[in-house]
């Protein structure tokens, strides 16, 4: 048994078996308490809420409850292994949530591939919960799923395997792009992946100024070009070329970035080696990337490189999102989280790399420091700072677009709240 698999089980087995449970956050100690917290006195909430439902966020969880869904057909990297076996996975998401932005979380597994019955499930879910992260479905239901669900419901839903690596890649595109002085609008940018995340962060990319002409995208088929009709979806439709190229490799010469989400070691070091001068590479494969960072970073010199692991300098970790993105659509109490606020995200994001880091950052990643520049175009998850920039950049959206039921007049009262609320976490 590997050491990882060792450490992995042991952490999820020691205990209490999984990574999350249940804490009460009203005494009940006493025969008073327990007549407050359950019958009778649980009774006069009840008749509050059903004269308006608007008090159940007053009287309940549900303001800072989400719901992380999943039905196990794309398991991190792991793809289809099932409902039962997404749960490791979905109490990890619960764990994010709390520390980064102490958000609660039920983690729910549905055992079902059946979009209609998952659409119906969610929304008979709805009263319990103040917003819904979808998590793990395969594409391209996963679109049919998160699209009517959010028609359909009146709290945010969320996709985060569409929308997370969307919106930190986002940032970072805009930074590399920023370092090596090219224009948005002028690069030449591969896929590789048009699954959910590879759709969602072209779209993103397109509505932050690269040209939608300008991306090349490809599948386990190859490049999709106009009138190709393979394997072809209405979400791929939309990002077909008009290009004489047909695969991976002819696709990549001359381009400016490479972003991958597909699978481990699908770029060669001559494809690299065809990319135009100080190329963009975002390998996201996990655990193992669409080329070696050592191979890359040894091919290319004069390249910015970015993937989904720690251990590599710009790591694109949905961390840096999902949790301050609910945290400030739920703060105003959002009815959406819309396409403004996913892009006030990323340059929220975006603008926080360029600030000094905080001895207490250097600290958390021992002692290292870091600033802007090629190795360091996207925040760390582990500065605190994140929540206060990207939570009130989420809630401005939100509040600005008309979204806000309840929408924040002091925003430096916000921040000092969200500093205040957080300090548990950083502080020990």
């Amino acid at each position: 048994m590997d050491e990882l698999k060792t450490k992995a089980l042991a952490y999820h087995m020691n205990g209490k078996p999984g990574k999350i449970e249940v804490i009460p956050s009203k005494p009940c100690r006493t025969a008073d308490e327990l007549s407050l917290a359950y019958t009778p006195g649980v009774a006069k909430p009840v008749l509050e809420i059903a004269a308006n439902p608007e008090d159940a966020y007053k009287y309940t969880a549900k303001g800072n409850l989400v719901a992380v869904i999943s039905n196990g057909t794309a398991i991190l990297g792991l793809g289809d292994r099932g409902a039962l076996a997404s749960k490791p996975v979905m109490e990890g998401k619960g764990i994010l949530f709390k520390r980064f932005a102490d958000i609660d979380v039920f983690d729910l597994e549905l055992d079902s591939k059946d979009p209609k019955k998952i659409i119906e499930v969610v929304k008979m879910l709805e009263p319990t919960f103040g917003g819904v992260n979808l998590e793990d479905i395969k594409s391209p239901e996963c679109f049919e799923i998160e699209q009517t669900l959010i028609k359909m419901c009146d709290i945010p839903i969320f996709h985060d395997d569409q929308h997370g690596t969307a919106i930190i890649a986002t940032a970072g595109i805009m930074n590399a792009a920023e370092i090596l002085g090219k224009k948005l609008a002028a690069l030449k940018v591969v896929f590789n992946g048009a699954g959910a995340a590879g759709i969602s962060t072209a779209k993103m990319f397109v509505a932050a100024g690269i040209s939608r002409a300008n991306i090349v995208m490809c599948d386990t088929k190859g490049v999709i070009y106009k009138g190709r009709k393979e394997g072809m979806t209405p979400e791929k439709l939309e990002f077909a070329a008009d290009t004489k190229a047909r695969s991976l490799a002819e696709a990549m010469a001359g381009a400016d970035v490479f972003m991958g989400l597909s699978v481990a070691d699908c770029v060669t070091p001559d494809m690299l080696k065809s990319m135009a001068k100080d190329p963009v590479v975002f390998a996201m494969s996990n655990p193992n990337p669409e080329i070696a960072y050592e191979l890359a970073t040894a091919t290319r010199g004069d390249l910015i490189m970015a993937t989904g692991r720690s251990d590599y300098p710009n790591q694109i970790n949905n961390v840096l999102g999902f949790p301050f993105i609910f945290r400030g659509a739920m703060d105003v109490r959002s009815s959406k989280i819309s396409e403004g606020m996913k892009m006030a995200a990323s340059k929220a994001l975006a603008a926080l790399a360029k600030e000094p880091m905080p001895d207490s950052v250097k600290a958390a990643y021992g002692g290292k420091s870091f600033s802007f520049g090629r190795d360091y175009i996207v925040p760390k998850p582990f500065d605190p700072r994140v929540i206060e920039w990207e939570a009130v950049a989420v809630a401005k959206a939100a509040c600005d677009e008309g979204l806000a039921k309840y929408p924040i007049k002091d925003w430096e009262a916000y921040k000092k709240q969200l500093r205040q609320r957080m300090k548990k976490y950083w502080e020990g």
